[in-house]
């Protein structure tokens, strides 16, 4: 149902995961842990499927916020758990509120403020990977609650493969040489949504040390999660999620 990310073990209050696509209600081509509400799937399934997670996870489904996602590089300040429009990252220092995110291709990045005890989730495109959304992620926690990207610990989630991200010039043309290539055979450009998150990290100033990468792609191991593009947009969401219990 879910994976928790190896970065994070070491924090018994902290509750993150990333969710596969098994262990839910969703009949094909959603099967079967469908998380997105926009997706196409019955909202009465998406919801039970939520109630599932949420249950399993042991968090109540009203301390959760989400965002109706727009690949913007827009920050919410997620002060109880509620649905917000428009916001592509969520950021929080209250226990018992929990962010997510949902994906099926595009880059989940969590983080986590020891020090200041706060939380952010970012969803992360190609459209909010060039505006730099996983910084300006940092940047609000930074502003709004004192973090020091030098205490952070993050992790950047399954998304599609670089090998598998194939992109016209004029995506080509939004990204620094060190996250693209062309490859002759099939001329196209490659993207590295992965490196190009993680490099924000870095930037920002998060050791590579507190950093874990997914070793897994939405479409290398798509029989454990949602690829967008390889289902050719018949297909779910799955989710990451972070939030501190309350003691």
């Amino acid at each position: 149902m879910f994976r928790r990310p190896e970065i994070f073990e070491q924090f018994t209050n902290l509750v993150a995961a990333e969710t596969t696509r098994h262990g839910g209600v969703s009949e094909k081509p959603y099967t079967s842990l469908n998380l997105g509400l926009y997706s196409g799937d019955k909202k009465e399934t998406i919801i039970q499927n939520r109630r599932i997670l949420y249950d399993a996870l042991g968090i109540g489904e009203r301390r959760v916020a989400h965002s109706r996602q727009t690949h913007s590089d827009e920050v919410v300040v997620a002060t109880r758990g509620k649905t917000f429009q428009g916001y592509d990252a969520l950021v929080s220092n209250r226990k018992g509120v929990f962010l997510s995110v949902t994906v099926a291709d595009c880059t989940p990045i969590l983080i986590y403020d020891p020090v200041k005890q706060a939380v952010g989730a970012v969803h992360a495109g190609w459209r909010g990977t060039v505006r730099q959304i996983t910084a300006k992620a940092l940047q609000k926690m930074q502003e709004e609650f004192g973090t020091r990207p030098e205490n952070c610990f993050a992790y950047v989630g399954t998304c599609i493969d670089e090998k598998n991200f194939e992109v016209g010039i004029e995506v080509a043309d939004e990204f620094k040489p060190d996250f693209k290539r062309f490859d002759d055979e099939r001329q196209k450009y490659l993207i590295d949504l992965k490196k190009a998150n993680l490099s924000q990290l870095l930037d920002c100033g998060v050791p590579i040390e507190n950093i874990q990468v997914s070793q897994y792609s939405t479409i290398l191991n798509n029989d454990d999660y949602y690829s967008f593009r390889k289902e050719k947009g018949n297909t779910g969401r799955f989710t990451t999620i972070i939030g501190i219990q309350p003691e």
